[in-house]
């Protein structure tokens, strides 16, 4: 992609960088109406609440954030829309989304990316994420960092999962996406695409047999009811992007984004460990709640990334071969470092 291996530019430039005397420049009176699809209460609102404290303390109550959970203003496409538009401020959502805006986002939805939650910050933090995120200026968006979502694990109701081949035959419910299709078919279950509104009643009659998400989603779905086995595959980490309306920021002088941008990055670094700790607390419910954990062998796990390598081929070569090489690269920077 043409923007992708460029340096900032200067429509960024512009917007990122405090500029030489405007540190004295005046806050100005502002609302920025911040949507996203999950519930106030789950890390991503807890993160989204963390901003609006942040940024009200620091223009000293000058600049308010509204929030809006839970998808009251629309599906994650049709908010990025409104941003694009300049008729709303803010959204997070899993950066995978952002495909249809940049093709090379959909490299996060690759499989078996990331071996913890700390490679998958050094990438998206590092050289790589920044560039992707500076990609989405000419879209009328920009990035103000990423947040965590967690890893996706697998839960069924038939029997536990400790190896490869116990996948084989299970019908399990994947996200509308090629990818999660391709993904679980090649590792011998039987994929099936269902809205997520439709899970829970088709795991209760036994219409598909599993399912995959992270623990948080697990545990607030109340899937320990009707699913007896998890498995922690970790088989996609999705990142969390945060974006805001570059027709709004060109608005705000260089003092007042300075401000939001400071917000933003401690607002993720609070996001991730309430995430972080959310997963924890999560999994020991599902204990409690009578689910059978099995943590995979290293060696077991490398069986399903090998298994699963023609897809990430596959999907790599369609987002862009050298932003995929890049990516790599990325990678085992972050696990050589640990």
């Amino acid at each position: 992609m043409k923007h992708f291996g460029k340096v900032i530019g200067s429509a960024l430039l512009s917007s990122v960088f405090l500029l030489p005397g405007s540190a004295n420049a005046e806050i100005k009176e502002r609302t920025i109406r911040f949507a996203f699809q999950n519930a106030q209460e789950h890390p991503q609102g807890q993160g989204a609440k963390k901003f609006a404290e942040l940024v009200e303390q620091k223009s000293g109550g000058k600049i308010k954030v509204r929030l809006f959970p839970s998808g009251q203003l629309g599906g994650d496409l049709q908010t990025v829309s409104s941003i694009q538009g300049g008729t709303l401020d803010m959204t997070v959502l899993n950066a995978g989304l952002l495909v249809g805006q940049v093709k090379e986002f959909g490299l996060f939805d690759l499989p078996f990316l990331f071996d913890s939650a700390k490679q998958a910050d050094a990438v998206v933090d590092g050289p790589f994420g920044q560039k992707l995120s500076e990609t989405l200026v000419p879209k009328n968006l920009v990035g103000l960092g990423y947040w965590d979502l967690g890893f996706r694990n697998l839960t069924n109701s038939r029997r536990p999962v400790t190896k490869l081949e116990e996948i084989q035959g299970l019908k399990v419910r994947v996200v509308q996406s090629p990818l999660y299709i391709d993904l679980f078919n090649t590792l011998g279950a039987n994929a099936v695409p269902l809205p997520f509104p439709e899970l829970y009643t088709a795991l209760e009659q036994k219409t598909v047999d599993g399912q995959e998400n992270p623990a948080t989603v697990i545990q607030t779905s109340k899937f320990a009811e009707v699913q007896k086995y998890l498995t922690f595959t970790r088989h996609v980490y999705n990142p969390q992007i945060v974006i805001f309306s570059k027709r709004v920021w060109d608005r705000y002088d260089a003092e007042e984004k300075k401000l939001v941008e400071e917000a933003a990055a401690e607002a993720k670094a609070y996001q991730r460990q309430v995430s972080r700790d959310a997963e924890t607390k999560a999994v020991e419910q599902l204990k409690a709640q009578g689910m059978q954990l099995t943590e995979l062998s290293p060696e077991e796990v490398a069986r399903l990334r090998d298994k699963v390598k023609p897809v990430t081929e596959k999907f790599a070569k369609e987002a862009n071969e050298a932003a995929s090489k890049e990516l790599f690269a990325e990678i085992e920077k972050a696990r050589a470092a640990r």
